[in-house]
């Protein structure tokens, strides 16, 4: 952690010196330590995924929906690092885009989820009759 805060912090520190002369280069810098970042948590990422894939194996959940609740938590993240990213050029509207686009898609995702929780709550009810 302490790596990523002082990567962080001497970024942050040559973005604010290099955006008053080179803002172009201030917004790659961004862009670029962004990206490091994200490339120092990919192996506890993985480490939490397989984690949860022994997880659902053990407590007998289809991996499907495991598979899915991952992929709609990367489009979580993917969506606010790129909106953070277009916060951070000066591009409000974009990034508004982008947080909706993430929005929709996850709502997209989760339907078949919310389906077969129905379904199970609706199968566990006496029927009427």
């Amino acid at each position: 952690m302490l790596q990523i805060v002082g990567l962080g912090l001497i970024a942050t520190f040559l973005t604010i010196i290099l955006k008053e002369h080179k803002s172009n280069i201030s917004l790659l810098l961004t862009v670029f330590v962004g990206t490091t970042i994200f490339l120092f948590l990919i192996d506890k990422i993985s480490a939490i995924m397989n984690m949860l894939q022994k997880m659902a194996v053990q407590a007998h959940v289809q991996t499907i929906y495991l598979e899915t609740i991952l992929k709609i938590i990367g489009i979580a993240y993917i969506a606010e690092f790129g909106a953070q990213i277009s916060k951070d050029a000066g591009q409000g509207a974009i990034a508004s885009k982008i947080e909706l686009g993430g929005k929709i898609l996850i709502l997209a995702m989760a339907i078949p989820i919310l389906t077969a929780l129905i379904e199970t709550i609706l199968g566990l009810l006496p029927m009427k009759g």
